[in-house]
C-alpha cells in the first residue's frame, strides 16, 4: 500500500494477508541463526607488511577512482624510510594489503593512491570475488590493528585511528550479519562517517571502493592474495 501513485511512498507491506512492514518499520521477527563461516588465518604483525626498497625508480601502483570499479595503473615512487617503502601522505600514497583468510599465507602488499586517509586504516572481509581480507592504511601498525579486528570477529568492516577503533562484525561467511537490520544500518553509518570525518577519506563510499580493489577481472590494476594483477595483460605482476 502506498500513499499515492506518483511518489509511491510505501505505507504498508502485506504478505499472505499478514502485515510485515508498517510506516517504514519491519515487523518481521529476527530469527536466531548459527553462522556458517570459514576463517583460518593468524593475527598479522607489522613486519609482514614491510616492502624493501630497491633501486627501481617507480613501482606499479593502484589508482582508486571515486565511484568507479575500474582503477588506474600508475607508476610512482613511495617514500623510503629505513630501507623500506612507506606511505607518502603528501602524495596520498597509502599501503594496501590482501590477506588470505582461508589458510595461513604471506600477505600480498602494494601501494594505492586516492583513498585520502590522513591517518589510521580501514579493512574489510567483503572483498570480491574471493572475500579475503583487504586493508588500506597509513602505517603498518594501523593496518595490522584493522586486520586483526576482522580476524577476531571472523569477518566484518573495521576502521582504526590512533585513539579509536570501530568494527562492524559480519560473522556469517565473513559477509553478512545476523543482527537486526536497523542495528546493522546504524553501525555501518557510524563507521562510514568515522572513516570520512576522522580518518579523512575523500571517497564517497570508502568501504565499497575497498571491496573492489581485489576484484581481478575489472581493469586496470588490482591486488589479489598472490600479488598485483594486470587486468589488461591478465597476468600477475607479483607482490613484495
Amino acid at each position: 500500500m502506498v500513499n499515492n501513485l506518483t511518489d509511491c511512498s510505501v505505507l504498508e507491506t502485506i504478505i499472505n494477508g499478514e502485515t510485515v512492514a508498517l510506516n517504514g518499520q519491519s515487523l518481521i521477527t529476527t530469527t536466531p541463526a548459527t553462522p556458517i563461516n570459514r576463517f583460518n588465518c593468524t593475527p598479522l604483525i607489522p613486519e609482514q607488511l614491510r616492502i624493501n626498497a630497491d633501486i627501481s625508480p617507480a613501482l606499479p601502483m593502484i589508482g582508486a577512482l571515486n565511484g568507479q570499479l575500474i582503477t588506474e595503473k600508475l607508476s610512482l615512487t613511495p617514500r623510503i624510510q629505513d630501507g623500506h617503502y612507506v606511505p607518502d601522505l603528501s602524495q596520498d600514497i597509502l599501503k594496501i594489503a590482501v590477506i588470505n583468510r582461508y589458510h595461513p599465507a604471506p600477505p600480498a602488499v602494494a601501494f594505492i593512491k586516492n583513498f585520502g586517509l590522513t591517518h589510521g586504516a580501514i579493512a574489510s572481509s567483503v572483498a570480491h570475488d574471493s572475500h579475503n581480507i583487504v586493508v588500506v592504511g597509513t602505517s603498518d601498525e594501523a593496518m595490522c590493528r584493522a586486520v586483526n579486528l576482522i580476524i577476531e570477529h571472523r569477518g566484518g568492516l573495521s576502521a582504526v585511528s590512533n585513539e579509536a577503533t570501530h568494527v562492524l562484525p559480519l560473522p556469517v561467511a565473513g559477509l553478512m550479519s545476523h543482527d537486526e537490520g536497523y542495528k546493522v544500518a546504524e553501525s555501518y553509518t557510524a563507521i562510514d562517517q568515522f572513516v570520512k570525518k576522522t580518518l579523512g577519506s575523500t571517497l564517497t563510499a570508502p568501504f565499497m571502493t575497498l571491496s573492489f580493489m581485489a576484484l581481478l577481472v575489472i581493469p586496470h590494476l588490482k591486488l589479489s592474495d598472490k600479488g598485483l594483477f594486470d587486468g589488461d595483460q591478465f597476468t600477475l605482476l607479483g607482490s613484495n
